[in-house]
């Protein structure tokens, strides 16, 4: 049975079904963080994962597969390293080899190591394989039918391409693949630059893409039941709080309440709702967990959540349910930013269901943290403007 629409005769039923509802508010209550060590584990561990993949592609897109360190150390605010260019590559020497170019113009050389190079190319398998451009297709879609204009502006997709898994040159490579899902198009307005703003549009509605996880769930449920789904019914959100984490009664009992509200899809177009009733926070809550299951770690900046809630026209509403809803989503402060993670996508500091694509980020954070057995020390020191090797 389908449990969403797509059509102004069902935002016209949702409204008839709930205008009448009462508009509860939250209750007056002050919901505490506490520390998650193992969800902060999972943040801090990919500590510099997307920098290293970053400078990695840079590299091995140059014709010689190396690039001159002075131009990284220029550009050291754009790839958001934390450090000198050379310290971050000297960090990580089972991943960059630093070398004297030849002469006539001797300068220093970042290259890959044949580790991270292996890693690569099995990475590039994967990724040019035709199931894992068809997951990231549909992972792209429904990001778009969760808009209420199935189009997003090219700089917010990029903020979310590598959460998402997109390749870093999917203009190019991805959507030219999937004409019948995506086309560029003309946002009708100028960028802080006051050039054009362009975007990605969803080409038409896909009903079959068109369910939540928890819709998914809830029906294989049913199935086992033997039992049919009843739209919109009280679907309930996975809550997994740290140990020794209670909540105050009245926020105990506001939940249970807020728990049993009718579950409205996050691919519905519930903005007709009072946006401080709890129905429509149940609908902000759905939309966000739909949005955390879209990216293959199950976790992103806060601030890639806050850009994206403003655009679609949330306002504060996203920053306000992740601060009353700790036992879904969890807020960490490492890695010099804060992090939402999904709880109930990990168990401990692990990811419950691992990505393709995961698993070969986990094989270059194995090489991040790995050692080069050498007796020889490469340093690089500047003399009077100029590099030299020691």
């Amino acid at each position: 049975m389908t449990l969403f629409s797509n059509s102004a005769n069902a935002n016209k039923h949702l409204y008839h079904l709930f205008h009448l509802q009462h508009s509860r508010t939250f209750v007056d209550a002050r919901v505490k963080w506490v520390r998650d060590t193992y969800l902060d584990l999972a943040v801090e561990k990919e500590k510099n994962l997307q920098q290293i993949i970053s400078l990695k592609n840079l590299i091995l897109s140059q014709p010689s597969k190396t690039i001159p360190l002075s131009s990284i150390s220029l550009h050291k605010t754009l790839f958001k390293l934390p450090t000198t260019a050379i310290n971050f590559f000297q960090k990580y020497p089972s991943i960059f080899q630093i070398f004297q170019s030849s002469k006539p113009f001797p300068l220093p050389q970042v290259k890959l190591t044949s580790q991270a190079v292996t890693i690569h190319n099995e990475e590039s398998k994967i990724l040019n394989s035709s199931h894992y451009k068809k997951d990231v297709a549909e992972r792209l879609a429904k990001l778009l039918m969760l808009t209420r204009a199935k189009k997003l502006p090219l700089d917010i997709i990029d903020l979310l391409r590598f959460d998402l898994g997109l390749p870093r040159d999917f203009i190019l490579t991805l959507l030219p693949e999937f004409p019948e899902y995506f086309q560029i198009c003309n946002m009708g307005d100028k960028n802080s630059k006051g050039s054009e703003m362009f975007g990605v549009e969803l080409v038409s509605w896909r009903n079959n893409l068109a369910m939540s996880v928890l819709e998914k769930k809830a029906m294989e449920e049913k199935e086992k039941e033997n039992s049919g789904i009843i739209p919109r019914m009280p679907i309930k959100f996975s809550i997994n709080l740290p140990k020794g984490y209670d909540l105050e009664k009245k926020v105990r009992i506001w939940v249970h309440e807020w728990q049993n509200l009718p579950y409205i899809s996050p691919y519905e177009d519930a903005f007709f709702l009072s946006p401080n009733s709890d129905q429509a926070e149940k609908w902000t809550v759905a939309l966000l967990h739909e949005l955390m299951n879209l990216f293959i770690s199950k976790k992103t900046e806060k601030e890639n959540l806050l850009v994206l809630g403003d655009y679609l026209g949330f306002g504060i509403r996203f920053k306000k349910a992740l601060v009353r809803h700790p036992g879904i989503f969890y807020v960490s402060n490492k890695i010099r930013t804060q992090t939402v993670v999904l709880r109930e996508a990990y168990k401990k500091d692990l990811l419950v269901e691992r990505h393709l694509l995961m698993g070969m980020r986990y094989r270059y954070l194995h090489l991040m943290n790995q050692m080069v057995k050498s007796d020889r020390r490469y340093r690089l020191r500047v003399n009077r403007g100029n590099y030299k090797m020691q």
